[in-house]
Protein backbone atom coordinates (compact mmCIF):
# COMPACT_ATOMS: atom_id res chain seq x y z
CA UNK A 1 0.00 0.00 0.00
CA UNK A 2 1.30 3.21 -1.00
CA UNK A 3 1.69 6.45 1.06
CA UNK A 4 -1.03 8.32 -0.95
CA UNK A 5 -3.84 5.76 -0.49
CA UNK A 6 -2.96 5.26 3.13
CA UNK A 7 -3.51 8.90 3.68
CA UNK A 8 -6.91 8.59 2.04
CA UNK A 9 -7.83 5.63 4.02
CA UNK A 10 -7.44 8.05 7.03
CA UNK A 11 -8.71 10.94 6.09
CA UNK A 12 -11.78 8.96 5.25
CA UNK A 13 -11.42 6.81 8.31
CA UNK A 14 -10.94 10.29 10.46
CA UNK A 15 -13.83 12.16 9.28
CA UNK A 16 -16.41 8.93 9.80
CA UNK A 17 -14.77 8.88 13.92
CA UNK A 18 -15.33 12.81 13.97
CA UNK A 19 -18.93 12.84 12.84
CA UNK A 20 -19.52 9.57 15.06
CA UNK A 21 -18.00 12.11 17.70
CA UNK A 22 -20.07 14.64 16.81
CA UNK A 23 -23.40 12.66 17.33
CA UNK A 24 -22.45 11.27 20.70
CA UNK A 25 -21.76 15.16 21.72
CA UNK A 26 -25.53 15.61 20.51
CA UNK A 27 -26.87 12.22 22.83
CA UNK A 28 -25.17 13.58 25.61
CA UNK A 29 -26.62 17.15 25.55
CA UNK A 30 -29.83 15.65 25.42
CA UNK A 31 -28.54 13.33 28.27
CA UNK A 32 -28.35 16.92 29.99
CA UNK A 33 -31.46 17.90 28.79
CA UNK A 34 -33.52 14.37 29.43
CA UNK A 35 -32.08 15.06 33.59
CA UNK A 36 -32.57 18.46 34.15
CA UNK A 37 -36.43 18.35 32.75
CA UNK A 38 -38.65 19.12 35.18
CA UNK A 39 -41.96 17.90 34.95
CA UNK A 40 -44.75 20.79 34.53
CA UNK A 41 -47.74 18.50 33.14
CA UNK A 42 -49.73 19.91 35.91
CA UNK A 43 -49.15 23.62 35.16
CA UNK A 44 -50.09 23.20 31.85
CA UNK A 45 -54.27 23.93 30.33
CA UNK A 46 -56.04 21.00 29.94
CA UNK A 47 -59.67 20.10 28.78
CA UNK A 48 -61.92 19.01 31.70
CA UNK A 49 -63.19 15.72 30.21
CA UNK A 50 -65.73 15.93 32.70
CA UNK A 51 -67.63 18.69 31.42
CA UNK A 52 -69.28 17.75 28.46
CA UNK A 53 -69.15 21.38 26.81
CA UNK A 54 -64.79 20.93 27.13
CA UNK A 55 -65.10 17.05 25.30
CA UNK A 56 -64.29 17.42 22.07
CA UNK A 57 -64.56 15.22 19.09
CA UNK A 58 -61.47 12.61 18.33
CA UNK A 59 -61.53 10.52 15.02
CA UNK A 60 -59.73 7.24 15.52
CA UNK A 61 -57.42 6.17 12.30
CA UNK A 62 -56.24 2.93 11.44
CA UNK A 63 -54.41 2.40 8.39
CA UNK A 64 -54.26 -1.21 7.79
CA UNK A 65 -52.83 -3.26 5.00
CA UNK A 66 -52.91 -7.08 5.02
CA UNK A 67 -53.21 -7.31 9.23
CA UNK A 68 -54.35 -10.92 9.15
CA UNK A 69 -53.06 -12.07 12.74
CA UNK A 70 -53.75 -8.75 14.06
CA UNK A 71 -56.81 -6.90 13.40
CA UNK A 72 -59.42 -8.97 15.16
CA UNK A 73 -57.51 -7.99 18.19
CA UNK A 74 -56.93 -4.15 17.40
CA UNK A 75 -60.61 -3.30 16.31
CA UNK A 76 -61.45 -5.68 20.13
CA UNK A 77 -58.88 -2.80 22.02
CA UNK A 78 -60.12 -0.05 20.22
CA UNK A 79 -63.97 -0.64 20.68
CA UNK A 80 -63.32 -0.38 24.84
CA UNK A 81 -61.57 3.04 24.27
CA UNK A 82 -63.27 5.27 26.80
CA UNK A 83 -64.56 8.32 25.56
CA UNK A 84 -68.73 9.77 24.75
CA UNK A 85 -69.56 7.85 22.14
CA UNK A 86 -71.22 11.09 20.57
CA UNK A 87 -68.25 12.59 20.45
CA UNK A 88 -66.05 9.34 18.87
CA UNK A 89 -65.54 8.01 15.40
CA UNK A 90 -63.49 5.07 14.29
CA UNK A 91 -62.13 4.86 10.46
CA UNK A 92 -60.75 1.22 9.38
CA UNK A 93 -58.94 2.52 6.58
CA UNK A 94 -58.13 -0.47 5.37
CA UNK A 95 -55.58 -0.90 1.80
CA UNK A 96 -55.37 -4.82 2.15
CA UNK A 97 -55.74 -7.17 -0.54
CA UNK A 98 -56.17 -10.36 0.93
CA UNK A 99 -58.59 -12.47 2.88
CA UNK A 100 -58.55 -10.03 6.03
CA UNK A 101 -60.68 -7.64 4.36
CA UNK A 102 -63.61 -9.48 4.65
CA UNK A 103 -63.26 -10.93 8.38
CA UNK A 104 -62.67 -6.93 8.99
CA UNK A 105 -66.13 -6.02 7.44
CA UNK A 106 -67.67 -8.73 9.81
CA UNK A 107 -66.17 -7.54 12.80
CA UNK A 108 -66.88 -3.67 11.59
CA UNK A 109 -70.71 -4.18 11.32
CA UNK A 110 -70.84 -6.22 14.59
CA UNK A 111 -69.26 -3.74 16.47
CA UNK A 112 -71.50 -0.90 14.20
CA UNK A 113 -74.70 -2.46 16.37
CA UNK A 114 -73.43 -1.72 19.32
CA UNK A 115 -73.68 1.97 18.99
CA UNK A 116 -69.47 2.11 17.95
CA UNK A 117 -69.35 4.96 14.86
CA UNK A 118 -67.05 2.75 13.07
CA UNK A 119 -66.74 2.86 9.04
CA UNK A 120 -64.63 0.35 6.73
CA UNK A 121 -62.92 2.78 4.26
CA UNK A 122 -61.68 0.95 1.37
CA UNK A 123 -59.74 2.61 -1.71
CA UNK A 124 -59.34 1.45 -5.04
CA UNK A 125 -55.51 1.31 -5.18
CA UNK A 126 -52.50 2.35 -2.30
CA UNK A 127 -51.50 5.78 -3.96
CA UNK A 128 -49.25 7.20 -1.03
CA UNK A 129 -49.37 3.86 0.53
CA UNK A 130 -50.06 4.77 4.58
CA UNK A 131 -49.92 8.64 4.31
CA UNK A 132 -52.23 8.39 0.77
CA UNK A 133 -54.70 6.59 3.51
CA UNK A 134 -54.38 9.45 6.18
CA UNK A 135 -54.96 12.00 3.78
CA UNK A 136 -57.67 9.95 2.01
CA UNK A 137 -59.60 9.25 5.67
CA UNK A 138 -59.09 13.02 6.91
CA UNK A 139 -61.25 14.18 4.00
CA UNK A 140 -64.09 12.82 5.68
CA UNK A 141 -62.98 12.63 9.48
CA UNK A 142 -65.66 14.31 12.07
CA UNK A 143 -62.72 14.79 14.65
CA UNK A 144 -61.01 17.81 15.66
CA UNK A 145 -58.57 15.56 16.59
CA UNK A 146 -56.91 12.63 14.77
CA UNK A 147 -55.51 9.62 16.66
CA UNK A 148 -53.71 7.82 14.65
CA UNK A 149 -52.91 3.76 15.95
CA UNK A 150 -50.86 1.05 13.46
CA UNK A 151 -52.41 -2.24 13.43
CA UNK A 152 -49.74 -4.23 16.30
CA UNK A 153 -50.70 -1.17 18.79
CA UNK A 154 -53.20 -1.34 21.71
CA UNK A 155 -54.05 1.55 23.57
CA UNK A 156 -55.12 1.33 27.21
CA UNK A 157 -59.03 2.15 27.33
CA UNK A 158 -58.35 5.53 29.24
CA UNK A 159 -55.43 6.62 26.56
CA UNK A 160 -57.82 9.65 24.78
CA UNK A 161 -58.51 10.85 28.88
CA UNK A 162 -54.74 10.89 29.15
CA UNK A 163 -53.97 12.88 25.55
CA UNK A 164 -56.69 14.93 24.13
CA UNK A 165 -57.09 17.46 27.53
CA UNK A 166 -53.55 18.69 26.65
CA UNK A 167 -55.24 19.97 23.24
CA UNK A 168 -56.25 22.89 25.04
CA UNK A 169 -53.03 24.65 24.48
CA UNK A 170 -54.26 26.52 21.01
CA UNK A 171 -50.51 26.43 19.58
CA UNK A 172 -50.25 22.61 20.88
CA UNK A 173 -50.52 20.15 17.23
CA UNK A 174 -49.58 17.09 18.30
CA UNK A 175 -49.61 15.07 21.44
CA UNK A 176 -47.12 11.83 21.11
CA UNK A 177 -47.07 9.11 23.66
CA UNK A 178 -44.11 6.37 24.54
CA UNK A 179 -44.41 2.88 22.99
CA UNK A 180 -43.75 0.04 25.11
CA UNK A 181 -43.36 -3.98 24.22
CA UNK A 182 -45.80 -6.58 24.70
CA UNK A 183 -43.40 -9.28 23.69
CA UNK A 184 -40.10 -7.66 24.82
CA UNK A 185 -38.59 -10.76 26.75
CA UNK A 186 -40.01 -13.27 23.81
CA UNK A 187 -35.97 -13.43 22.07
CA UNK A 188 -32.58 -11.83 22.21
CA UNK A 189 -33.89 -10.04 19.12
CA UNK A 190 -36.85 -8.09 20.76
CA UNK A 191 -34.32 -7.42 23.76
CA UNK A 192 -32.22 -5.66 21.56
CA UNK A 193 -35.16 -3.80 19.53
CA UNK A 194 -36.56 -2.48 22.94
CA UNK A 195 -33.97 -1.62 24.09
CA UNK A 196 -32.51 0.68 20.76
CA UNK A 197 -36.55 2.22 21.07
CA UNK A 198 -36.47 2.54 24.35
CA UNK A 199 -34.05 5.39 24.23
CA UNK A 200 -35.07 6.87 21.55
CA UNK A 201 -38.64 7.52 23.60
CA UNK A 202 -36.87 8.61 26.32
CA UNK A 203 -33.53 10.18 26.02
CA UNK A 204 -34.31 11.93 22.39
CA UNK A 205 -37.91 12.68 22.27
CA UNK A 206 -38.01 13.90 26.10
CA UNK A 207 -34.31 15.41 25.36
CA UNK A 208 -35.62 17.18 22.63
CA UNK A 209 -38.84 18.22 23.39
CA UNK A 210 -38.21 19.63 26.94
CA UNK A 211 -36.15 22.07 25.43
CA UNK A 212 -38.80 23.22 22.20
CA UNK A 213 -36.32 21.06 19.96
CA UNK A 214 -37.85 19.75 17.10
CA UNK A 215 -39.34 15.83 17.87
CA UNK A 216 -40.91 13.68 15.66
CA UNK A 217 -44.59 11.87 15.78
CA UNK A 218 -43.71 8.00 15.67
CA UNK A 219 -46.20 7.29 13.05
CA UNK A 220 -48.60 6.12 15.42
CA UNK A 221 -49.94 5.98 19.22
CA UNK A 222 -50.26 9.61 19.13
CA UNK A 223 -52.50 12.32 18.25
CA UNK A 224 -52.75 15.21 15.92
CA UNK A 225 -55.23 18.60 15.55
CA UNK A 226 -56.49 18.11 12.70
CA UNK A 227 -56.33 22.15 11.65
CA UNK A 228 -52.19 21.51 11.91
CA UNK A 229 -52.34 18.36 9.34
CA UNK A 230 -53.90 20.91 7.35
CA UNK A 231 -51.80 23.99 8.07
CA UNK A 232 -48.70 22.13 7.46
CA UNK A 233 -49.50 20.61 3.90
CA UNK A 234 -51.20 17.83 4.90
CA UNK A 235 -49.68 14.12 4.87
CA UNK A 236 -47.33 13.59 1.50
CA UNK A 237 -46.29 9.97 0.32
CA UNK A 238 -42.95 11.08 -1.30
CA UNK A 239 -40.52 9.56 1.56
CA UNK A 240 -40.88 6.24 3.45
CA UNK A 241 -41.75 8.15 6.71
CA UNK A 242 -44.15 10.47 6.12
CA UNK A 243 -44.60 11.42 9.92
CA UNK A 244 -41.31 12.19 10.06
CA UNK A 245 -41.72 14.77 7.35
CA UNK A 246 -45.21 15.93 8.63
CA UNK A 247 -43.55 16.75 12.03
CA UNK A 248 -40.78 18.68 10.11
CA UNK A 249 -43.26 21.40 8.60
CA UNK A 250 -45.50 21.36 11.47
CA UNK A 251 -42.83 22.39 13.42
CA UNK A 252 -41.56 25.10 10.91
CA UNK A 253 -44.84 26.80 11.19
CA UNK A 254 -44.73 26.79 14.55
CA UNK A 255 -46.94 24.40 15.72
CA UNK A 256 -45.78 23.01 19.37
CA UNK A 257 -45.79 19.16 20.02
CA UNK A 258 -46.42 17.66 23.43
CA UNK A 259 -44.58 14.33 24.55
CA UNK A 260 -46.06 12.15 26.90
CA UNK A 261 -43.45 10.09 28.40
CA UNK A 262 -45.68 8.70 31.42
CA UNK A 263 -48.04 7.40 28.95
CA UNK A 264 -47.50 4.09 27.74
CA UNK A 265 -48.88 2.43 24.14
CA UNK A 266 -48.14 -1.19 24.43
CA UNK A 267 -47.27 -3.04 20.68
CA UNK A 268 -45.45 -5.91 19.18
CA UNK A 269 -41.89 -5.96 17.96
CA UNK A 270 -41.15 -7.68 15.06
CA UNK A 271 -40.24 -11.13 15.98
CA UNK A 272 -38.06 -12.31 12.73
CA UNK A 273 -35.00 -10.86 11.45
CA UNK A 274 -37.05 -10.22 8.26
CA UNK A 275 -39.10 -7.97 9.43
CA UNK A 276 -37.49 -6.23 11.60
CA UNK A 277 -34.98 -5.47 8.66
CA UNK A 278 -38.09 -4.19 6.61
CA UNK A 279 -38.99 -1.79 9.27
CA UNK A 280 -34.98 -0.92 9.78
CA UNK A 281 -34.90 -0.22 6.19
CA UNK A 282 -37.99 2.08 5.86
CA UNK A 283 -36.90 4.25 8.71
CA UNK A 284 -33.41 4.65 8.26
CA UNK A 285 -34.18 5.59 4.05
CA UNK A 286 -36.81 7.54 5.28
CA UNK A 287 -34.87 9.65 7.60
CA UNK A 288 -32.05 10.24 4.88
CA UNK A 289 -34.86 11.57 2.34
CA UNK A 290 -36.04 13.76 4.75
CA UNK A 291 -32.83 15.29 5.22
CA UNK A 292 -32.43 15.80 1.35
CA UNK A 293 -36.43 17.57 2.03
CA UNK A 294 -35.89 19.53 4.95
CA UNK A 295 -32.50 20.21 5.90
CA UNK A 296 -32.00 23.41 3.79
CA UNK A 297 -35.65 24.25 5.91
CA UNK A 298 -34.58 23.81 8.90
CA UNK A 299 -31.75 25.88 8.10
CA UNK A 300 -32.86 28.66 6.15
CA UNK A 301 -36.07 28.97 8.98
CA UNK A 302 -36.05 32.38 10.48
CA UNK A 303 -37.95 31.63 13.69
CA UNK A 304 -36.22 29.21 15.00
CA UNK A 305 -32.87 29.38 17.73
CA UNK A 306 -30.33 28.23 16.25
CA UNK A 307 -28.85 25.28 18.86
CA UNK A 308 -33.16 24.04 17.54
CA UNK A 309 -31.42 23.82 13.99
CA UNK A 310 -28.13 22.23 15.10
CA UNK A 311 -30.36 19.41 16.83
CA UNK A 312 -32.34 19.47 13.93
CA UNK A 313 -30.14 18.77 11.49
CA UNK A 314 -28.73 15.90 13.24
CA UNK A 315 -32.03 14.25 14.31
CA UNK A 316 -31.92 14.41 10.53
CA UNK A 317 -28.90 12.78 9.90
CA UNK A 318 -29.89 10.07 12.80
CA UNK A 319 -29.89 7.05 10.10
CA UNK A 320 -26.38 8.06 8.34
CA UNK A 321 -24.96 7.12 11.72
CA UNK A 322 -25.18 4.12 10.34
CA UNK A 323 -23.12 5.12 6.67
CA UNK A 324 -20.41 6.26 9.36
CA UNK A 325 -19.99 3.39 11.49
CA UNK A 326 -20.09 0.85 8.32
CA UNK A 327 -17.54 3.10 6.85
CA UNK A 328 -15.01 2.98 10.55
CA UNK A 329 -15.46 -0.38 10.34
CA UNK A 330 -14.82 -2.06 6.94
CA UNK A 331 -11.65 0.71 6.90
CA UNK A 332 -10.22 0.07 10.54
CA UNK A 333 -8.62 -3.45 9.16
CA UNK A 334 -7.00 -1.63 6.48
CA UNK A 335 -6.09 1.05 9.56
CA UNK A 336 -4.84 -1.75 11.08
CA UNK A 337 -2.21 -2.71 8.42
CA UNK A 338 -1.57 1.06 7.77
CA UNK A 339 -0.44 1.52 11.30
CA UNK A 340 2.60 -1.24 11.90
CA UNK A 341 3.84 -0.38 8.54
CA UNK A 342 4.31 3.60 8.39
CA UNK A 343 5.50 3.93 12.00
CA UNK A 344 6.29 7.76 11.45
CA UNK A 345 2.00 8.42 11.41
CA UNK A 346 1.43 6.14 14.59
CA UNK A 347 0.87 10.01 16.38
CA UNK A 348 -2.37 10.13 13.72
CA UNK A 349 -3.89 6.87 15.33
CA UNK A 350 -4.67 9.02 18.70
CA UNK A 351 -7.61 9.61 16.39
CA UNK A 352 -9.08 6.88 16.90
CA UNK A 353 -9.90 7.46 20.64
CA UNK A 354 -12.92 9.45 19.20
CA UNK A 355 -14.77 6.13 18.99
CA UNK A 356 -13.61 5.39 22.79
CA UNK A 357 -14.70 8.74 23.54
CA UNK A 358 -18.15 8.24 21.55
CA UNK A 359 -18.63 4.56 22.91
CA UNK A 360 -18.37 5.72 26.35
CA UNK A 361 -20.94 9.05 25.92
CA UNK A 362 -23.36 6.54 24.82
CA UNK A 363 -22.99 3.78 27.49
CA UNK A 364 -23.54 6.91 29.94
CA UNK A 365 -26.59 7.89 28.08
CA UNK A 366 -28.03 4.39 27.43
CA UNK A 367 -27.54 3.52 30.91
CA UNK A 368 -29.87 6.72 32.47
CA UNK A 369 -32.67 5.29 29.98
CA UNK A 370 -32.37 1.88 30.66
CA UNK A 371 -32.68 2.31 34.28
CA UNK A 372 -35.69 4.62 34.13
CA UNK A 373 -37.70 1.86 32.59
CA UNK A 374 -35.84 -1.53 33.69
CA UNK A 375 -34.98 -0.56 37.27
CA UNK A 376 -31.67 0.46 38.85
CA UNK A 377 -29.33 -1.53 41.31
CA UNK A 378 -26.00 -4.18 40.96
CA UNK A 379 -27.56 -6.58 39.34
CA UNK A 380 -29.49 -4.18 36.40
CA UNK A 381 -26.06 -2.49 35.84
CA UNK A 382 -24.58 -5.47 35.23
CA UNK A 383 -27.68 -6.86 33.25
CA UNK A 384 -27.42 -3.50 31.00
CA UNK A 385 -23.66 -3.62 30.25
CA UNK A 386 -24.23 -7.57 28.50
CA UNK A 387 -27.27 -5.93 26.73
CA UNK A 388 -25.51 -2.40 25.82
CA UNK A 389 -22.58 -4.32 24.07
CA UNK A 390 -25.25 -7.47 22.67
CA UNK A 391 -27.39 -4.01 21.13
CA UNK A 392 -23.78 -2.42 20.30
CA UNK A 393 -22.50 -5.13 18.35
CA UNK A 394 -25.89 -6.14 16.42
CA UNK A 395 -26.60 -2.71 15.38
CA UNK A 396 -23.36 -2.66 14.00
CA UNK A 397 -24.16 -6.22 12.21
CA UNK A 398 -27.35 -4.39 10.53
CA UNK A 399 -25.21 -1.28 9.29
CA UNK A 400 -24.67 -2.83 5.91
CA UNK A 401 -28.23 -3.29 5.29
CA UNK A 402 -29.12 0.20 6.77
CA UNK A 403 -26.33 2.13 4.97
CA UNK A 404 -27.91 0.80 1.48
CA UNK A 405 -31.12 2.34 2.76
CA UNK A 406 -29.49 5.60 3.71
CA UNK A 407 -27.49 5.98 0.41
CA UNK A 408 -31.04 5.25 -1.65
CA UNK A 409 -32.40 8.26 0.35
CA UNK A 410 -29.54 10.36 -0.08
CA UNK A 411 -29.43 10.23 -3.94
CA UNK A 412 -33.21 9.97 -4.42
CA UNK A 413 -34.28 6.46 -5.48
CA UNK A 414 -37.35 5.90 -4.88
CA UNK A 415 -38.88 2.29 -3.83
CA UNK A 416 -42.52 1.05 -2.76
CA UNK A 417 -43.42 0.96 1.39
CA UNK A 418 -43.08 -2.21 2.79
CA UNK A 419 -45.09 -2.95 5.47
CA UNK A 420 -43.56 -4.56 8.36
CA UNK A 421 -44.77 -8.21 9.13
CA UNK A 422 -47.15 -8.25 12.23
CA UNK A 423 -47.25 -11.89 14.26
CA UNK A 424 -49.99 -11.25 17.46
CA UNK A 425 -47.32 -13.00 19.54
CA UNK A 426 -46.81 -12.40 23.22
CA UNK A 427 -44.73 -15.40 24.69
CA UNK A 428 -42.26 -18.06 23.89
CA UNK A 429 -45.61 -20.61 23.47
CA UNK A 430 -46.56 -18.90 20.21
CA UNK A 431 -44.93 -19.09 16.75
CA UNK A 432 -44.31 -17.65 14.23
CA UNK A 433 -43.73 -19.93 11.34
CA UNK A 434 -46.97 -20.10 9.81
CA UNK A 435 -47.45 -16.37 8.81
CA UNK A 436 -47.82 -15.80 5.06
CA UNK A 437 -46.27 -12.45 5.17
CA UNK A 438 -42.27 -13.55 5.94
CA UNK A 439 -40.19 -13.27 2.92
CA UNK A 440 -39.02 -16.27 2.00
CA UNK A 441 -35.82 -15.19 -0.20
CA UNK A 442 -32.59 -14.14 1.28
CA UNK A 443 -31.34 -11.19 -0.24
CA UNK A 444 -27.73 -10.07 -1.59
CA UNK A 445 -27.37 -8.34 1.56
CA UNK A 446 -27.48 -11.29 3.69
CA UNK A 447 -25.04 -13.09 1.57
CA UNK A 448 -22.58 -9.34 1.89
CA UNK A 449 -23.12 -9.84 5.64
CA UNK A 450 -21.45 -13.11 5.74
CA UNK A 451 -18.64 -11.83 3.74
CA UNK A 452 -18.40 -9.37 6.51
CA UNK A 453 -18.33 -11.64 9.39
CA UNK A 454 -15.69 -13.44 7.38
CA UNK A 455 -13.55 -10.21 6.74
CA UNK A 456 -13.78 -9.18 10.46
CA UNK A 457 -12.75 -12.78 11.72
CA UNK A 458 -9.61 -11.97 9.42
CA UNK A 459 -9.27 -8.50 11.60
CA UNK A 460 -8.87 -10.49 14.64
CA UNK A 461 -6.65 -12.89 13.44
CA UNK A 462 -4.34 -9.60 12.12
CA UNK A 463 -4.34 -8.93 15.09
CA UNK A 464 -2.12 -12.30 16.05
CA UNK A 465 1.03 -11.45 13.75
CA UNK A 466 0.79 -7.72 13.77
CA UNK A 467 0.97 -7.94 17.91
CA UNK A 468 -1.88 -5.48 17.85
CA UNK A 469 -4.41 -6.09 19.77
CA UNK A 470 -5.68 -2.66 20.24
CA UNK A 471 -8.82 -3.16 17.85
CA UNK A 472 -9.43 -6.52 18.43
CA UNK A 473 -12.31 -5.77 20.49
CA UNK A 474 -14.09 -3.71 17.83
CA UNK A 475 -13.64 -6.20 15.39
CA UNK A 476 -14.74 -9.52 17.41
CA UNK A 477 -18.51 -7.46 17.79
CA UNK A 478 -18.02 -7.15 14.20
CA UNK A 479 -17.96 -10.81 14.03
CA UNK A 480 -20.73 -11.43 16.37
CA UNK A 481 -22.50 -8.40 15.30
CA UNK A 482 -22.54 -9.62 11.69
CA UNK A 483 -22.90 -13.08 12.16
CA UNK A 484 -25.89 -12.82 14.40
CA UNK A 485 -27.66 -10.82 11.58
CA UNK A 486 -26.31 -13.44 8.71
CA UNK A 487 -27.13 -16.68 10.79
CA UNK A 488 -30.66 -14.84 11.62
CA UNK A 489 -31.49 -13.96 8.59
CA UNK A 490 -31.23 -17.25 7.61
CA UNK A 491 -33.41 -19.18 10.16
CA UNK A 492 -36.35 -16.65 9.29
CA UNK A 493 -36.58 -18.68 6.46
CA UNK A 494 -38.07 -21.03 8.22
Amino acid sequence: MNLTIAFIIITIYSIALILIFFYSLAQLNLLINYLGFKKKDQQAPKFDLTNPNEVPYVTIQLPLYNELYVVERLLDNISKIDYPKDKLEIQVLDDSTDESVSSTAAQIAELSKSGLDIQHVRRENRKGFKAGALKDGLIHAKGEYIAIFDADFLPESDWLRKTIPYFKDEEIGVVQTRWSHINRDYSLLTKIQAFALDAHFTLEQVGRNSKGHFINFNGTAGVWRKECIIDAGNWEGDTLTEDLDLSYRAQLKNWKFKYLEDVETPAELPVVISAARSQQFRWNKGGAENFRKMVWKVLSCKNIPFKTKIHGVLHLLNSTMFLCVLTVALLSIPMLYIKNTYGHLAWFFDVTSFFIVSTIILFVCYWFTYKNIQGSGFDKFVEYIRMFFTFFSVAMGFSLHNSVAVLEGHIGKRSEFVRTPKFNIKNLKDSWKGNKYIRRNISANTLLEAGLMLYFLFGMYSAIPLNDFGLFPFHLMLFLGFGFVFFKSLTSKA
